[in-house]
């Protein structure tokens, strides 16, 4: 669909706007985007760049003529603007920040000056700020008037002392529970009560806090107990969404994105999963390695190489669903790093168990299989013997390998995320080799081996 006939859709019912262009933007060319922009009007444009993401909001800007660039920046928070500032090139950042008020340039100096990943980086520093003397009748008309300028970070206020120590919470609920003279001193939260974030927390630990404690709002402080803005709940909703996005990536076996998919280069998009793959490659080449090492008892018993497969697979599929599960539960603060002996034990018994059932599933195949004279030989039930002992061994050692990774990662201090599955995968099918092979020296020996 051409943006003309974006156009002429909307003109028949302006009502959805807003859901035809954030759907059609995405799909369109740079060509097509850059024709709608200077087709749109106003109130158009406005709410189509409001409702992007920040990467699609950075790419809209390089569309827009400057008196746009203007109307459309001062639409935006201090805190969404910093991190839009963060996404286009740089010569488009200086020209974001001269269109700006000398003010507004302080603020976003200031939350540019924190990592991205910082609470201080995702703050806001337009606050309702009151003094402790002030009465409940004074503070609902000053937030009365704040409200025409700041409505959406109307939550709560935030009560300060002269050097802008921050000493107590009040809430709308409470401003309207308590009589018009009441002191503000007298009423608000205060104390070890008040729950308070520094500004150089990690982006993810606001994240559990906010789920712990169901807040909507909570105040940044400095150092020095100096409030320095507040985080929103809404603005960690995209943070959440990036981290799982991240997560997921690497336990897909691979670089996380810093883009969406389709706004990737290709090349970059390439070298992203190259290097894992290269390493996962590299690993395997073990696997060939691990079976010249046994190559003598392949040749006396070629029957074995038939269930290669089944066991090396066996054994990834156990540690990647043990890994996955360890990650998630690392991620959701259910599990620490003091539990990794709890998670050793847990995770064996659940190996043993996995093993088993899937041992005496391989077992019965061989054992009651119609061919299996001719496919097995008269040996047949050692050789299902062999394949159901060695199933719970290696699945017992994929779920222990997949679970204890995690936490030698987070001990390291690197991301649990990068124990990804095909990784554990992968490191399983090499010692698995040799668990089976090793099972198999000791069940067959005198009789295949």
């Amino acid at each position: 669909m051409s943006p003309r006939d974006h156009l002429n859709l909307l003109e028949e019912n302006e009502g959805i706007k807003c859901r035809i262009l954030l759907e059609s933007w995405s799909s369109m060319s740079a060509e097509e985007q850059s024709d709608l922009v200077r087709s749109l009007e106003r109130h158009f444009l406005e709410d189509l760049f409001l409702n992007l993401n920040t990467d699609e909001k950075a790419h809209l800007l390089s569309y827009v003529k400057p008196y746009q660039l203007w109307s459309l920046i001062h639409l935006m928070a201090p805190d969404d603007l910093a991190d839009l500032i963060q996404s286009v090139p740089e010569e488009r950042q200086g020209e974001i920040m001269a269109a700006l008020e000398e003010s507004s340039r302080a603020e976003i100096r200031a939350l540019l000056a924190y990592k991205e990943d910082q609470a201080g980086g995702r703050m806001n520093p337009r606050y309702a700020r009151m003094r402790p003397e002030m009465t409940v009748e004074e503070a609902i008309r000053y937030l009365r008037t704040l409200t025409r300028f700041q409505a959406e970070l109307i939550y709560q206020a935030y009560v300060v002392a002269p050097d802008n120590e921050l000493v107590g919470v009040v809430s709308l609920r409470q401003l309207f529970a308590n009589p018009p003279t009441a002191k503000l001193t007298d009423i608000m939260v205060k104390g070890e009560e008040l729950v308070k974030i520094p500004e150089h927390m990690d982006q993810e630990d606001v994240v559990k806090l906010f789920k712990k404690k169901s807040f909507s709002a909570l105040p940044v402080v400095n150092d020095k107990n100096q409030i320095v803005g507040i985080v929103t709940v809404d603005d960690f909703v995209t943070v959440v969404q990036e981290e799982a996005t991240e997560d997921i990536q690497k336990l897909g076996g691979m670089e996380a994105l810093d883009a969406p998919y389709f706004a990737t280069p290709f090349f970059h998009l390439v070298r992203k999963r190259a290097g894992w793959l290269l390493a996962l490659f590299v690993g395997e080449m073990f696997t060939a390695t691990a079976m010249g090492y046994f190559e003598h008892e392949i040749e006396k018993a070629v029957v074995l190489a038939l269930f290669i497969p089944l066991i090396i697979s066996s054994g990834g599929n156990s540690g990647s669903q043990a890994s996955t599960l360890v990650i998630r539960a690392m991620a959701l603060g259910e599990v620490r790093l003091v539990d990794w002996w709890r998670v050793f034990y847990r995770e064996a018994a659940a190996g043993v168990f996995l093993g088993a059932i899937l041992g005496s599933v391989g077992l019965c195949r061989i054992i009651l299989w119609p061919a299996r004279h001719s496919l097995y030989g008269e040996h047949f039930v050692m050789i299902g013997l062999t394949v159901a002992v060695s199933l719970v061994g290696i699945v017992m050692w994929g779920a222990l390998a997949g679970s204890m990774l995690p936490f030698v990662l987070r001990w390291l201090k690197f991301d649990p995320a990068t124990a990804c599955a095909p990784f554990v995968a992968t490191l399983v099918d090499v010692t698995g080799l040799i668990i089976y092979f090793s099972v198999a020296s000791v069940l067959l020996s005198g009789i295949l081996l």
